[in-house]
């Protein structure tokens, strides 16, 4: 996990500070706001690959937290629909790009060739999909990833349809008929040339099933923690485990959030510290609201598919803030925060940030923000937990 220090240097601080000493009040604002926004413009790229009618541009959709028919989705089809990479922006986070390539498996396939024609380098991890059994053109494929010094994930798609017809069978089992289709997958993979292959199951149509957590486990190991945090932020928040881990990532920045209104409250620019607290926390918990799939846009397409209504989720919502977040709501919630903060703490803050001017001013900002923060981010959290646990009830 960043501590604070290592999200933001002392020279970053410095930079902010002289740049908001010559401005007035509305533009300090401003910049404040943009210097937050800079710190989520990270770029996810993710390649999408596997046979034509495997399932990736369902994959893509499904992944972006939208259907195959809604706006901006990926074309699908049972022939080949992508013949160069299409590059599918994530509705929230516009930094997010899931890119459908070009099918494999082609008689004259050659994953060198294939991989530079898709450009390899541009891209943070690959999706290798089959919507069956594994060949040789996906180990291929794989061999020729790691050989370039990148990741790569199986993923056996459409396990939903795999399910219906074992359904048929007396003495059905899922987790047998789970495990049977994973440990056929694993070992078709052990014969055609990888060593240790894992295999994760999904069902574009049902993405919350099956092995969701699991890759995302994986991703979550094996991506540098900047990547992480995009990629916790962007994932749907379809499961039980993603609304936990999304909190967590949030929970990871609001040092970093706070050590920013501390150093602002150093500043001597009069009503700059409370102007900006308000401006950067309605910021930091419209993007709670998002990430949890907790604003109207998101609760509206919530309700499509459960059956639910707008007004029955929010009734669900106990957080102070999901009326509305604004200045009114946030200063109210400041004041409470601040109450609840004893000098043994202001003491102990004193001598987390040396480098702030006014360390009073600064131990009290970081204090108050966070004690905020966390407390917002918790209610927000187990209201998404509280929605997302309905909509589940209702789609069984």
């Amino acid at each position: 996990m960043d501590t604070f220090e290592d999200a933001i240097t002392q020279e970053d601080l410095e930079d902010l500070k002289e740049s908001i000493s010559t401005q007035d009040l509305p533009s300090a604002i401003n910049t404040i706001k943009d210097y937050l926004k800079q710190q989520d413009l990270v770029e996810l790229n993710v390649g999408v690959t596997g046979e034509s009618g495997s399932g990736k541009s369902t994959f893509v959709n499904a992944f972006r937290g939208i259907g195959d028919e809604e706006e901006g989705s990926a074309s699908t089809g049972v022939v080949e629909t992508t013949m160069i990479p299409e590059v599918y922006i994530h509705p929230k986070y516009k930094n997010v790009k899931v890119w459908d390539l070009p099918g494999i498996g082609t008689p004259n396939f050659k994953a060198n060739e294939y991989l530079k024609q898709v450009q390899f380098e541009r891209y943070d991890f690959f999706i290798i999909i089959a919507s069956d059994r594994f060949k040789e053109c996906h180990t291929q494929l794989a061999k020729e990833i790691l050989r370039m010094g990148k990741k790569f994930y199986f993923v056996r798609s459409k396990i939903d349809i795999s399910i219906t017809a074992e359904k048929r069978k007396k003495n059905f089992d899922l987790k047998k008929t789970l495990d049977t289709i994973r440990e056929d997958c694993e070992n078709g993979l052990k014969k055609i040339g990888i060593d240790f292959p894992d295999v994760f199951l999904m069902s574009g149509w049902e993405m919350g099933k099956y092995d969701l957590n699991p890759l995302q486990e994986r991703l979550e190991k094996e991506l540098p923690q900047h990547k992480r945090h995009v990629l916790m932020l962007a994932l749907p928040n379809i499961t039980l485990e993603i609304n936990e881990r999304k909190k967590k990532a949030l929970e990871e920045n609001i040092s970093r959030v706070a050590f920013l209104s501390a150093c602002v409250a150093a500043i001597p620019l009069p009503g700059l510290s409370i102007a900006a607290d308000v401006a950067i926390i309605a910021d930091e918990l419209r993007k709670y609201y998002s990430a949890f799939g907790l604003d109207d846009p998101s609760l509206q397409k919530l309700c499509e598919r459960s059956g639910k209504t707008v007004e029955e989720l929010k009734g669900l919502m106990k957080s102070p803030l999901h009326q509305g977040i604004n200045k009114s709501s946030v200063l109210t919630f400041l004041g409470a925060a601040s109450l609840l903060i004893s000098e043994d703490a202001v003491e102990f803050c004193l001598s987390l940030i040396p480098i702030v001017g006014t360390v009073v001013a600064g131990g009290l900002s970081y204090l108050t923000v966070s004690s905020m923060l966390k407390r917002a981010l918790d209610d927000i959290a187990k209201d998404a937990r509280k929605v997302l646990m309905a909509s589940l009830e209702s789609e069984v």
